[in-house]
C-alpha cells in the first residue's frame, strides 16, 4: 500500500505545484496589487488546498486511527456550522450536547472498531429516536418538528454520511487487504476534481444554467465537462483500486453524479437560510460543509457499492 500511496501523494503534490505556479503568474500579471478578486480567490483556494492535502496525507500515513480522528474532527466542525443555521433553542441544548459529545465519538469509535452492524443504524435509528425524546422532555413545543428535524438532518449529513469515508478502511476485499486508505484517496480525488473541473468547464464553455435559483454558477456544459473529466480521472486511477479500468470509470461517474447532487441539495439549504457559504473557516472555500457537500452524498453510495459488489 505504501508505495502506491506515496506515488499518489507525489502526483497530487505535482498538481498543486503546477496550480501554485499558475496562480503566481496570474497574480503577478493580472492582480499585482490584489485588485482582481477572481485571481485572489484562486490563490487563496490553492493555499487552502495545500493545507488540506498535507493534513490528509499525514492522516493517511498514520493509518486507520489517524483517518478516523481526522474525519471525526471534520464532522464536529461541520455539525457546528450546520447548527448555527438552525432554529435550535435553549430547550435543545442537551440534545445538541449529546450530539456533539456522545453521538460523534461513539459513531467514529464504532467505525474504527469495524462494527458495521451497529454504526450503519446507530444514527438513523437510535440517535433519530433519542434526540426528539430529550428535546420533548424540556417542554418547549414551538417549532418542535422543525427543530428536531434540523438536528437530525445535521447528524445525517455531517456525521453519518461523512463517517462512511473512514468506514472504507473496514472493508475486507479479497486481494486488497490493508489498502483501504487508497479507496478513500480515490473517492476524495474524484469528487474534488469533479467539483473543480465543473467550475473550470463552466467558466470556459458555460452558457445554460442548471439551477439558477440554487446555484447560479452551475451550468449544463460545466456539469457534463466536469463529470466526464472526473470519470476519465477515475479510470486512470484504477491502479489504486480493486476495480478494473471500466469498473473504476463507472464508480467515478457515480461519485461525480452524486457529488453534484449533494452540492445542489446543500446549496438549496443555504439559499433557504439566506447565506452564501456555510462558514469562513477555510480561506477561499467557505466552511467545512462547503468542502464536504459533494462528499456527503457520494461517500455512502460509494461505500455500499464497494461493499456489496467487491467484498
Amino acid at each position: 500500500m505504501i508505495p502506491d500511496l506515496i506515488t499518489l501523494l507525489l502526483w497530487v503534490g505535482g498538481l498543486l505545484i503546477v496550480a501554485s505556479a499558475v496562480g503566481y503568474v496570474l497574480q503577478r500579471r493580472l492582480s499585482p496589487e490584489g485588485q482582481n478578486e477572481g485571481v485572489e480567490n484562486l490563490v487563496a483556494r490553492i493555499r487552502a488546498w495545500w493545507v488540506m492535502a498535507i493534513l490528509i496525507a499525514v492522516a493517511f500515513l498514520a493509518g486507520r486511527t489517524g483517518v478516523v480522528i481526522l474525519f471525526a474532527l471534520c464532522s464536529f466542525a461541520a455539525l457546528r456550522e450546520f447548527v448555527t443555521l438552525t432554529n435550535a433553542r435553549r430547550a435543545d441544548h442537551w440534545t445538541l450536547a449529546i450530539s456533539f459529545f456522545v453521538v460523534i465519538p461513539l459513531q467514529y469509535w464504532l467505525v474504527w472498531a469495524g462494527e458495521y452492524g451497529i454504526y450503519s443504524i446507530y444514527i438513523p435509528v437510535y440517535a433519530f429516536l433519542l434526540g426528539p425524546i430529550i428535546s420533548a422532555l424540556r417542554g418547549e413545543t414551538d417549532n418542535f418538528l422543525i427543530r428536531v428535524a434540523e438536528i437530525q438532518w445535521g447528524l445525517m449529513i455531517a456525521v453519518f454520511a461523512v463517517s462512511h469515508v473512514p468506514a472504507l478502511l473496514t472493508l475486507e476485499i479479497p486481494g486488497y487487504e490493508g489498502r483501504g486508505v487508497l479507496l478513500i484517496a480515490f473517492l476524495i480525488v474524484v469528487v474534488q476534481m469533479s467539483d473543480v473541473l465543473q467550475y473550470v468547464w463552466g467558466k470556459l464553455l458555460g452558457r445554460r444554467k442548471i439551477a439558477p435559483r440554487l446555484s447560479p454558477g452551475k451550468t449544463v456544459e460545466g456539469f457534463f465537462g466536469g463529470v466526464l473529466s472526473a470519470t476519465a480521472i477515475g479510470l486512470m486511477l484504477y491502479w489504486i483500486t480493486p476495480f478494473t479500468p471500466l469498473q473504476a470509470g463507472l464508480m467515478a461517474f457515480t461519485i461525480a453524479i452524486m457529488g453534484f447532487c449533494g452540492g445542489l441539495v446543500m446549496s438549496a439549504i443555504k439559499r433557504d437560510r439566506g447565506v452564501k457559504d456555510w462558514g469562513h473557516t477555510i480561506e477561499g472555500h467557505g466552511g467545512f460543509i462547503d468542502r464536504l457537500d459533494s462528499v456527503v452524498f457520494s461517500a455512502p453510495i460509494f461505500f455500499h457499492l464497494t461493499r456489496y459488489w467487491w467484498t
